[in-house]
């Protein structure tokens, strides 16, 4: 990905589409983990996350689309999934007496977050992104 320094737009403009795309990948998350249950909705929305950052990596990158990589990559979809939350819901489910609910859950989160991520480029590249 682009680092910042590099890109040829204004600090506060960066600024600007990195915490409105963060607003809106927050609310997503909300809404997600408010109608699914606990605690699957922080995986849903890391699965999903990951998947739409594969898609868009392969179809931003390199393609001087640099406001939309700000907005979507690093504001919207960081904060849209959360690593922090996921923590904590693995914590909390290990403080309820569940550790094996709590292993399976941090377990399945990193892998098909990974795949997730493995899909989106796939997909994007064989659609030609």
């Amino acid at each position: 990905m682009t680092s910042l320094h590099h890109l040829a737009i204004p600090p506060r403009m960066t600024l600007v589409l990195v915490a409105l795309g963060g607003a809106f990948g927050a609310m997503l998350r909300y809404m997600t983990t408010s109608v699914v249950a606990f605690p699957f909705g922080t995986l849903a929305v890391n699965v999903v996350g990951c998947f739409v950052m594969g898609l868009a990596f392969v179809a931003m990158t390199d393609k001087g689309m640099d406001r939309a990589l700000l907005f979507l990559m690093t504001g919207l979809l960081g904060g849209f999934t959360t690593f922090s939350a996921f923590s904590l819901d693995a914590y909390k489910v290990v403080m309820t007496g569940h550790v094996g609910l709590a292993a399976l859950y941090v377990i399945g989160s990193v892998v098909l977050s990974l795949c997730g991520v493995v899909a989106g480029v796939v997909i994007a590249r064989g659609i030609g992104l």
